[in-house]
């Protein structure tokens, strides 16, 4: 039995010897026995990298949700008594840059402070004290103004509550409940 040259043409795609084949399969072989040929090595080297691609796209996720959850101060001044009136509302950003909250002042002494995205799809929210309620524009979801549950519309989760004190004349934003009911 003769050896053949791994390099050659085994059988063409239609199954006619290779005399009978036209001349541009001649010059452009493709049914290469090495072409279909994947060493184990390279396989199990493929699935090791790709394995690890996952597992430290996971870390990344995990060291960036862990990582952001301490970023900017512990508590923040956000308003004072006297220069907000009954009725109003005040954006600030809590924890830190980007992360925008709204206050509303409800009475003398009752103040509530929400998250001013939706949980639906992020988008920004906007107060309407007269109606009671957070109204989100991109799919009509609407909170409570006081409680920040959903009213209507597609969100199901409540807006994230942020804790508040008040000392004196000055507002406190000190923590934020992620709620989930």
């Amino acid at each position: 039995m003769s050896r053949r040259d791994p390099d050659e043409l085994t059988i063409a795609p239609d199954g006619r010897p290779m005399e009978e084949q036209p001349k541009w399969r001649r010059d452009f072989p493709v049914d290469v026995p090495q072409d279909q040929y994947v060493a184990r090595r390279e396989f199990t080297k493929f699935l090791a990298l790709t394995s690890f691609a996952f597992v430290a796209g996971q870390a990344w996720i995990l060291a960036k949700s862990y990582l952001g959850k301490r970023v900017g101060p512990r508590e923040l001044a956000v308003a004072r008594l006297s220069e907000l009136p009954v009725g109003a509302t005040l954006e600030f950003d809590f924890p830190g840059p980007g992360e925008p909250k709204l206050l509303v002042r409800l009475s003398e002494r009752e103040l509530v402070a929400f998250d001013q995205r939706c949980t639906h799809l992020s988008c920004p929210v906007i107060p309407q004290v007269e109606q009671g309620r957070f109204h989100c524009p991109c799919h009509s979801g609407n909170f409570d103004l006081v409680t920040g549950r959903p009213i209507s519309g597609p969100p199901r989760r409540p807006l994230p509550k942020v804790e508040l004190e008040i000392r004196g004349d000055q507002v406190f934003a000190v923590g934020i409940t992620e709620r989930t009911a």
